[in-house]
């Protein structure tokens, strides 16, 4: 294994410290794993988090437009309830809190504990679940539909919407609306090493990649052969396609790369899935290729779509500025 790092056990720390000093508007919550905005905005606070080995997801996410706080699990485990109520409390400016949780078992349980907590302290908390993968109904980690890189958007359209100075319950909604709209299908070519293990936690043969695996190293749905990107992009799409209609609509499209896959393979990929979605009268209005929701250095990538009306296109679009994504002014 060979990895830039210090101590297989302070990796998540060390991670979090190095993105708060190259951020100043974000501040790194020593013991309990936290990125938070140094400001309180006024609004509805937004709060995401789960294990670490995603980045950018979640600190990355924290800023402008977006989180308001990040809580960080150790590698590909949740967060403690104990870690989540600091962030609720570091998010908190008075008017609410709306916590986006991906559909995973330890992250429901320990976020939704969290929630009860700072109720207790008098915080009005809601939340939201993320269930845009539609490889597998149930998985490993999850009872149901995992989330992956489709949270991105929920961030995005959520804190967005928070911005605007809505209230807990218009946040929400926004939210909700957002997830309705997502679906995401992803691919692996090679498997990722936890720092604190040293080596791959699943094989694949030198031809042979996993359709629909998930971020965790969750199976899929198969494994085949190798596929040319044109052969890959019609496979993705053809899930995506056969759980929701997306033809003749808008929609936002995110290429997203597990970490170890070159940015020319993704424009590669992104190149033929556009393709596809012109050939059944689908329109981009917003396009993202890159790294957005990882598995450490997992070779692979994931596709997916939001469908956009007039609302979830301005809240896209909003300005937004984060370590890992920004977006107008």
């Amino acid at each position: 294994m060979k990895k830039i790092i210090n101590d297989p056990d302070l990796v998540v720390s060390e991670t979090l410290q190095g993105l708060a000093l190259a951020n100043p508007d974000v501040e790194y919550i020593p013991g309990v794993e936290v990125i938070a905005r140094k400001e309180k905005t006024g609004n509805v606070g937004i709060v995401s988090g789960g294990g670490s080995g995603h980045e950018p997801a979640h600190a990355g996410y924290v800023g402008k437009g977006m989180l308001d706080a990040a809580v960080a699990g150790n590698m590909f485990s949740s967060p403690s309830p104990d870690r989540i109520i600091e962030g609720i409390r570091h998010a908190n400016s008075g008017k609410g809190v709306l916590l986006v949780i991906k559909n995973y078992s330890g992250d429901i349980m320990n976020f939704e504990m969290a929630e009860e907590i700072a109720k207790m302290e008098g915080i009005e908390v809601d939340h939201v679940v993320v269930r845009d993968d539609v490889a597998v109904e149930d998985s490993t980690y999850s009872t149901g539909r995992r989330g992956i890189a489709g949270t991105v958007y929920v961030h995005k359209i959520a804190g967005a919407m928070a911005a605007t100075g809505a209230s807990l319950a218009e946040v929400k909604r926004a939210a909700e609306k957002a997830i309705a709209e997502i679906r995401s299908m992803g691919m692996a070519m090679k498997a990722c090493t936890l720092p604190a293990v040293g080596h791959p936690n699943f094989e694949l043969a030198e031809d042979e990649i996993e359709i629909g695996m998930g971020i965790h190293g969750e199976p899929g749905v198969e494994r085949c052969s190798i596929q040319t990107a044109a052969e890959l992009a019609k496979t993705l799409t053809d899930h995506i396609f056969a759980d929701y209609n997306y033809d003749n609509s808008e929609v936002a499209l995110l290429v997203n790369g597990l970490g170890a896959t070159p940015i020319m393979e993704l424009y590669i990929l992104n190149k033929e899935v556009h393709k596809i979605l012109e050939a059944r009268g689908i329109k981009v209005a917003h396009n993202l290729v890159g790294n957005y929701m990882t598995a450490i250095d997992m070779a692979g990538a994931s596709v997916t779509l939001m469908k956009l009306d007039d609302e979830l296109k301005k809240l896209l679009l909003a300005p937004c500025h984060t370590p890992g994504l920004c977006v107008g002014d």
